[in-house]
Formats: structure tokens, C-alpha cells, sequence
């Protein structure tokens, strides 16, 4: 089958196309063939080694991990002897873990892992969409126990985890106030946000506006500012926290009534069965910025890791 194979850190130009062995399923697992799959700021990273502690887990000279990829679409090849929730045929979509492997032709997953039905409404290419910036942004929102009428703000509210907590936080009954650049308010307001801040022209943390939640989805903001614009018992949520923001988090919910949630987050199948129903309702949509063929991942790459895309970055493996 045909995998970008990285078998070093460094530029997108260490991504390779090449052909490798087709996996095949364990009795407890299930054969997908993959039709899309898309590109995070976790995929660039990793594929760096930035931050160099990276390397302390996936490989200290090179990665131990040589297939990218966290999420994929696809239609289920074969099964398992043991698998009893799916079939073949059936048309799913799903996150891989730390075990990646997604920019390829086929990946064996187990069937208790975070797989579901894809929606009916949707392409392969944008149920890939979903995954990483559903799950995340739903992980998150739950931690701060989001509220019916709470004011909420999504700092980088363009992007993949933001497009999805714009469109959750709504869906939950908040007021959402979305923190963008000017290129993307209309989008941002599109999806829910009642007020979009261009945060090019105004710092949201000195117009004297509070908040129950703050959410910083790409780990830009000033860690102080946050804390400044939150109420007394309010909440921030930190996607991409360094490691020092999580040491002040710690500290800053020790010592006040503010809490501060940051780290890894965790997801479930159950999850993706949520946003099913969500967009299967027409109250959640995927936000594709770009779609690239597979044989394209390193030009893919280089866009993602400029920083300004809007929601997804697509790779495509159907046919033109």
C-alpha cells in the first residue's frame, strides 16, 4: 500500500510516499481503507520534534512512529474473527492514538477503539474533519462544565479545535465570543459566535469584559491576560499549554477560585457518536480549509505549519 513515511525529524520535505505492507486484522480488529485524512498542528509538530521533548517519547535520533496521522474516513475491508459492532462495508471514521498511522491506504484499528458510523449527511473528507478539533474542543467544554446561558470566549476561534467549540459552546445554550483575525470574523459568526473580537485591532483581556470560560485553543495568549479576564469562579481551558502554563494552572487553582484545566485530553467512541447526532441534526458542520492529495502531504505540511488555516486541512485519497 501506498504511506507518507517520515524517517527522520525535521522540514515537510522529510515526508516520503512510498510503499509499504498492507496491515492486516487481528481478531479483534478491523481493516479500514482509508479515503481521507487531515492535517493538525499536532502532525507538524511531531514530525519536528517541537518541543524537542518529543523526542523522550516517539524516538531520541529519530521517531520510532514512521506513518503520521491521527485521524481518518474510510470504509471498513475486512474484520476480525472476534469484531461484532461493524461490518464490512460499513463506512466509519475515527482517531488512531499515539499509534498514528492515518497517511496511509489501510490502518487496522481495534474495534473498542474511538471509532464510529460516519454521519450520513457527510463526505468521507469531511467526516475527517471531525475527529481531532471535535474531540478536543468536547473534552474541554465537559472539564468546565459549560452551562446554559455562561459567557464563553474561544480564543482562535478560526481554527480546527476553535470552528468546533464555537459550534459546541452554542449548541450548550452559551454566549460565545469568538477571538479571531480579521480574515475570519465572518466565518467565526457563521457558526454562532454572537460577538467576534478581531484580535489584530483589540485585546479582549483590557476591554474590562469578563467571562465564565475562556478557552485558548492554540496556546498564543497571554496566560495572565486570561486569568485577568475571568469572573471570580470562572474557568480557562488551555488546549496547548506548555508545560510552564501548566505549572501556573496548577497554581492558580490551588490558590483562588479560579480553575484552570490544560493537559492531554482523553476521548471515547461515544464521543464521536455525539457529534454524529449533532450534525446528523444539522447543529455541527465541518469547517475544510483546503483538501491536498496524499502524493501533496509535504505542500499540506508547509500550509498547516504557516498557522493561519481555517478549521481543516484535508488529505485525500479518492480518486480525482
Amino acid at each position: 500500500m501506498k504511506a507518507i513515511v517520515n524517517t527522520q525529524y525535521g522540514s515537510a520535505e522529510v515526508l516520503q510516499l512510498k510503499e509499504v505492507e498492507k496491515p492486516v486484522a487481528r481478531d479483534n480488529e478491523i481493516l479500514i481503507k482509508i479515503h481521507a485524512t487531515a492535517v493538525s498542528s499536532g502532525d507538524w509538530k511531531m514530525r519536528k520534534a517541537d518541543p524537542c521533548i518529543i523526542r523522550l517519547f516517539f524516538g531520541l535520533m529519530r521517531p520510532k512512529t514512521t506513518i503520521l496521522g491521527y485521524v481518518l474516513a474510510g470504509e471498513i475491508e475486512s474484520i476480525g474473527r472476534e469484531v461484532k459492532r461493524y461490518k464490512a462495508g460499513g463506512k466509519v471514521f475515527a482517531t488512531t492514538g499515539m499509534g498514528f498511522g492515518a497517511y496511509a491506504e489501510y490502518k487496522c484499528l481495534p474495534e473498542s477503539g474511538v471509532v464510529a458510523l460516519m454521519p450520513n449527511n457527510m463526505s468521507y473528507a469531511e467526516a475527517a474533519a471531525i475527529p481531532f478539533g471535535g474531540n478536543t474542543a468536547l473534552y474541554f467544554l465537559r472539564k468546565a462544565n459549560i452551562q446554559h446561558g455562561q459567557k464563553v470566549l474561544i480564543y482562535g476561534a478560526s481554527g480546527a479545535v476553535g470552528t468546533a467549540a464555537v459550534q459546541l459552546s452554542k449548541y450548550f445554550g452559551a454566549e460565545v465570543t469568538g477571538v479571531c483575525s480579521t480574515a475570519n470574523i465572518d466565518l467565526v459568526k457563521s457558526l454562532g459566535a454572537g460577538k467576534v473580537i478581531d484580535y489584530t485591532h483589540e485585546d479582549f483581556s483590557k476591554n474590562a469584559e469578563t467571562y465564565d470560560v475562556i478557552f485558548d485553543t492554540v496556546g498564543k495568549n497571554s496566560f495572565s491576560g486570561c486569568k485577568q479576564a475571568l469572573k471570580k469562579n470562572g474557568c480557562l481551558l488551555m488546549a496547548a499549554a506548555s508545560p510552564w502554563q501548566m505549572i501556573l494552572g496548577v497554581w492558580v487553582s490551588m490558590t483562588s477560585r479560579k480553575k484552570v484545566i490544560s493537559g492531554v485530553m482523553s476521548e471515547t467512541a461515544g464521543d464521536l457518536v455525539f457529534l454524529t447526532q449533532l450534525i446528523e441534526s444539522g447543529e455541527f458542520k465541518a469547517v475544510i480549509d483546503k483538501c491536498y492529495p496524499l502524493e501533496q502531504m509535504s505542500a499540506a505540511h508547509r500550509y498547516v505549519e504557516l498557522g493561519h488555516k481555517k478549521g481543516n486541512v484535508v488529505i485525500s485519497l479518492e480518486p480525482n
